[in-house]
This record gives C-alpha cells, structure tokens and sequence, in this order.
C-alpha cells in the first residue's frame, strides 16, 4: 500500500475557512487514487490552518502531476467558499511537490492543481497535462474577454461589474469594508458640514483648509501654505505627483515669444538666457498636446476655459527650479502676454494656477489612469488569457496584478460617470477622451521605460531630482531581478522564440493596449532574451513604482485646491494688472467641487491594512530552489536602498518618499 502525505493550507484571510466537504484525487504518470475525503478528527479548514493527511493507494502512482479538488455542502448550510492557499504533497519515494492555488473555491466546482516547477509550453510531454493546458486557456479565454470603450484609448476587460471577477482578484473582505467606512465617513463629514451640496464660492482660503477635521498630512500642511511660491512651484515639476512633463530647453518653439530682456532680472546677474541654455539650466513645459481639444460646456451653453501654453524655468545657482516665464496659450497675441515673476502678485498667481490645472488634467488622464491603470489592465488580462498557472512568467507577473481589474471597474464611473470627478472637470468626458487617444498615439515604449525617458528629456544631471534619483535605482533592482528570473527559465534566444503562449501574451498586449501602433517601438514578437527581460520590467516598473509615484501623492499635492485644480470657473487673463485675490477666489471650483475632489484623492491615497508592498511575494508560487533565491535577493536590495532613502530625507525640508521601496504597493490596488 502507497501512502501519500498530503498538507493542505487554508488562506488567513477573513472568512477563508469552510465546514464543507473536501474531496482530492491525485493524478500521476502510472494513474490515479481513489476520490478521497479530507477528514480529521476535530475541525478541518479553518482560516489560517495547515492540515494533515494521508492518502493511501494500492500502489505508486509515480511522479505526481495534478491534484483534483472538490467541495461539497455539509448538511444543507448556505454557500461557504474556501480559499485554499496550497497543497504540499510527499510521495512514498519521499518527493515533495508544491502544488499552488490560491483561489476561492465553491461548491460543486472542479479545481485541477498543477504542482512543481514551472513549464513552458514547449516543454510538456504528458498527454494529460498537455491537455489539462490547452483547457485552462480555454477557459480562461472564454472568461476573461477584450471590450473596447473607446477606441483610440486601451481597451478593457469585459467586466461590467466587480462582482463578475473571479473572487481571488475581487478586493479582500477587510479592504472592502475599510473602503466602504471611509467613504461614509467622508460622506458624513461633508454631508455635516453642507459642503457636498454648497454650490457657493470660497470666501477666503482659511475656510479651505477646514474641508476635514482629522485628515491632514505633514506635506498637504506645507503645500497649503507654500503653494504660492515659486521654488515650491518648480519643485513640484521634479517631486510630486506629475514629474514626467518637463524638459530640458536648449531653443526656444517659435511660438513662445520671450526676449532676453524679459528674463534677464530672474537669471545669474550677468548672465543671459543663451548662456543659461547653453549651460543646461533652463527647461521647459509645453502643453501643446492638449492644442485644438475643446472643453466641457455649462448647462447654459457657455464653454469652460483652459489654458495650453508654455512654462520657462530657470535652474539657479542654489539649485532650485524656479518659473521665470509663462504663455497662457500657444499663438502669441497681445491677448496672450507673457506672465512673468515682477508682475502684479495676483496676475502671476493666475498664470501659475491656470498653467497648473491644465498639467492636473493631463496628468490625471493620461499619467495616472491611462500610463497606470490601463495599461495594468491589458498587462493583467493578456497574463491571466495567454498564460497557465504552471508558466514561469503567470508565476512571475500575476502577484503584481492583484486588484488591478477590479479597482479599474470601480474606479471607471467614479471618475467618468455623469458626476465623475474628471467629467466634471474643464475638459470634460469627450475631452479627456480626445486627449487620452491623442497621447497613446504618440506614446513611445522609451517614454515607459525610465532610464531611457530621463535621457530623452535631457534630465540626467538636474539636481535634487528625487523622483528620477530613486526611480532609476528601484528600476534596476527590478532589472536585476527580472534578469535572474527570465535567464533562469529561458537560457537561450530560442527558447523566447518557440514559447507560443509567450508570443501570444506580447501580440495580445500590443493589440489591445498601444492598438498595433508599430511607431511605438512596443515589440508585437520577441526575439531575444534580452527584449523580454527589458519588458517584463517595464511592465512591473509601471505597476509598481510608476503607480507609486504618480498615486501616493495625490492627498499630499491635490487636497489644496489652489495648487492645481481640475476645474476652473473664469477664463484666464488676457491682460495684466486688473487681478485681485478675491478674483482668484472667484476662479476656483465652488465649495461642492472642491470638496468631491478632496475626498477622491483622500481615498486615492490612503493605505490600506492588507496592503502587499513591493518585493513581497505572500503566494508560494515557485517550487524550485532557484527563484526563490531571486526573490530572497530581490527584497534585501529593496531593503538596502529604503535605508538609503530613509537617511536622505530625514535631511529634507520636503521628504520625498514616494518611491521608497516600503511604500511602494506591489499591485495597482487603489
């Protein structure tokens, strides 16, 4: 008699636990065992536990390929998943095979197990896994399914509602119930306080910073109380939550007519605009993308206004990135003058505020949902569609996709619904719709990869640029590791070129997300290893850090109105010296605006306690010694580089810890 020692895990998650009935056959090369109970005495399947069991069989069912998992009802209670985390099973020659599965399972519902190391497809031999392969897809693939939106922007899963997702990407019990408190105490607050309904104008900015009682940081503190600053206006260009617009300026457009004379009072005494060029200190934000697309219309007919200009700034002698010129729009006209430094405080405000919440507004469509969010979820549909659960890239790639659908399908009529927060905004839903396909079809694949976008923008040597110091060093950690991992399972440029599902996963990602676009540079096909370790970074970069950077700051930055509204109320100024303070209080969202956005980006922003940080891999989902490792690897230089950040900004006025590896969530989950 065989007898097979068989540990089963069950998640620690809330309500991970079953009373029903489990059932498990083993499947090896010489048969199968007997449908088998797993019953011990006392309680089995609780939340959090590892039980036990033996499995006997007339004889060896020699090596162990899959585990069938079944559940049936114990006597006639409600539905009551499990979440089984993994089975470890030993064979009576003493192999050990790790079979993971980390999913929800229901009554009646058939799980097949793959267990040991990863496989590629071309290296199956097994008729019954090869089958068991081909009928994984197939059903992944008739489950998760394309739906184009729009279609000049990515396209997305075909989800209409979250509850459609299979329950192991649906948001954990604790995070639904801790999303669902904040909003209604949010909610509450402002209901309270008749805000959410105040369609009146701010009276003062004091009665700004009153919007929440118990909810401030530390940097929303000194944003509202600095936003006026110049330096603090260049600075946010390098560290806050847009820091992916600006360039170095070595010429002037045409269409951007500052002189000399302008500028020269802000620059080193003695030096003029061509010699700071020529030294690499004068950089420069053009909004020419945003040209030609118009605005959302009042209910009365009247167009909102927005700005698409130029900002000149100026790198000074104490290394601070200082505005030294602004065009609100790009035809120079004497309707169009140049704001600059020396004008009337509140004529410079304007320029400044006008110029700020057209970048929101692009940064908010374009760098955070569409650069962020969307590509995550073409990255997370293409893996879960052209990948089984034994492939080395689905175990690689998969932990960094957790929640990602599922926040997308919340997030969507939150922010573009009839009352979303970005419907809402000067550009509106077609606008911003406009500008998001607009930007994908100028999107290049150097622009997603760090490295090669700082050097495009001439960045490399601007100093106390945070956000490019410890992005550069998170992205070739992330290097490292993806090039142990991919070299490890494919160790030569053949092995990329005959792996189907891998071909398959690329073309599915260049379809559905830069829509076949061959000026991109995004690879349709890989041919070499070294292409495959680039984009695999490049996809985990983005889900990670480059979420991080561009999310985590939003209550930070965003909460304060005046530094960057999505929505203004007047039209900007086409002449100087007719602005007061009260016209600037006039210009901004009303009460009720201001305090939707502020609660949006509260909840954006906010941590969450099952939150999985990056270099955390919870899932057992490697079973060779090897990967392991890696990751083992992995996490101490994310370690060594959080002290190293730690260290530098316990020396900062403003701490810029947005990519610290401690902060960084491993998924696009909120």
């Amino acid at each position: 008699m065989a007898e097979y020692k068989v540990q089963v895990t069950t998640g620690d998650m809330k309500y991970a636990g079953t009373m029903d009935h489990i059932y498990i056959t083993l499947f090896g090369t010489e048969g199968q065992s007997e449908r088998t109970e797993l019953d011990n005495v006392g309680s089995d399947f609780k939340t959090g536990t590892t039980g036990t069991y033996i499995i006997k069989n007339g004889s060896s069912l020699g090596k162990l390929l899959l585990i069938k998992v079944e559940k049936d009802p114990f006597l006639i209670l409600p539905e009551d998943e499990w979440y089984c985390s993994k089975i470890v099973a030993t064979t009576p020659e003493g192999d050990v095979t790790l079979f993971p599965c980390y999913r929800w399972i229901s009554r009646g519902e058939l799980v097949e197990l793959r267990g040991g190391k990863a496989v590629k497809v071309f290296e199956e031999d097994h008729p019954l896994l090869i089958d068991h392969r081909k009928n994984e897809l197939t059903f992944k693939k008739s489950l998760y399914q394309w739906e184009i939106h729009n279609e000049k922007i990515p396209h997305k899963v075909n989800f209409s509602d979250f509850s459609e997702i299979p329950a192991e990407f649906r948001f954990s019990m604790s995070k639904s119930n801790e999303v669902n408190y904040s909003q209604r105490l949010i909610g509450l607050e402002l209901l309270f306080k008749g805000l959410i309904t105040s369609t009146e104008q701010w009276k003062n900015f004091e009665d700004m910073k009153k919007i929440f009682m118990n909810k401030t940081t530390t940097l929303s503190e000194y944003v509202a109380e600095h936003w006026k600053e110049d330096d603090f206006f260049g600075y946010q260009y390098l560290n806050a939550v847009n820091p992916n617009v600006i360039e170095r300026c070595s010429e002037l457009p045409k269409n951007f007519v500052v002189t000399e004379e302008m500028v020269k009072p802000f620059l080193k005494e003695g030096s003029s605009l061509k010699k700071e060029m020529e030294k690499g200190n004068i950089f420069i934000r053009d909004q020419k993308i945003i040209d030609g697309i118009s605005t959302r219309k009042l209910e009365n007919g009247d167009p909102l206004h927005m700005t698409v200009g130029f900002c000149l700034f100026y790198m000074n002698p104490e290394n601070k990135l200082m505005p030294i010129a602004i065009q609100l729009n790009q035809q120079p006209s004497e309707q169009n003058p140049i704001f600059l430094p020396s004008d009337l405080e509140t004529d410079w405000l304007l320029a400044k505020l006008f110029f700020k919440s057209s970048d929101m507004m692009e940064y908010e469509a374009v760098h955070h949902l569409m650069n962020t969010h969307f590509l995550a979820e073409v990255f997370a549909v293409a893996t879960l569609r052209c990948f089984p659960v034994i492939h080395p890239l689905y175990k690689l790639l998969i932990p960094h996709f957790r929640y990602t659908i599922h926040i997308n399908i919340v997030g969507r009529p939150e922010l573009f619904g009839p009352e979303g927060i970005l419907t809402m905004s000067s550009l509106g839903y077609d606008g911003l719709m406009e500008l998001m396909g607009k930007h994908l079809s100028e999107m290049t694949y150097s622009s997603l990869c760090l490295p090669e976008n700082i050097t495009a923008r001439g960045l490399e040597s601007v100093p106390n640029f945070y956000y490019r110091d410890d992005g550069l060093k998170v992205w070739d950690i992330i290097n490292s590791f993806v090039k142990s991992i991919v070299e490890y399972y494919y160790p030569s440029d053949n092995d990329v070129c005959k792996d189907s599902e891998l071909q398959e996963w690329i073309s599915e990602i260049f379809t559905h997300c830069f829509l076949g676009n061959k000026h991109s540079g995004i690879p349709a096909s890989f041919n070499t290893v070294e292409e495959l370790i680039k984009f695999v970074t490049m996809v985990i970069f983005t889900v990670t850090a480059q979420h991080a950077a561009v999310n985590n700051g939003q209550f930070d930055y965003q909460s304060w109105a005046p530094n960057g509204a999505l929505l203004l109320r007047k039209p900007p100024p086409n002449t100087k010296g007719q602005s007061t303070m009260e016209t600037i209080l006039e210009t901004l969202p009303n009460v009720a605006e201001t305090a939707k956005s502020a609660a949006l980006v509260w909840l954006l922003s906010d941590t969450y306690t099952d939150v999985v940080y990056l270099g955390a891999y919870p899932d057992e989902r490697f079973d060779e010694p090897a990967p392991k490792q890696m990751i083992k690897e992995f996490q101490e230089e994310l370690s060594n580089l959080s002290e190293a950040i730690t260290a530098r900004n316990s020396q900062l006025q403003v701490p810029y810890t947005y990519l610290d590896p401690k902060e960084i969530e491993n998924s696009i989950a909120i």
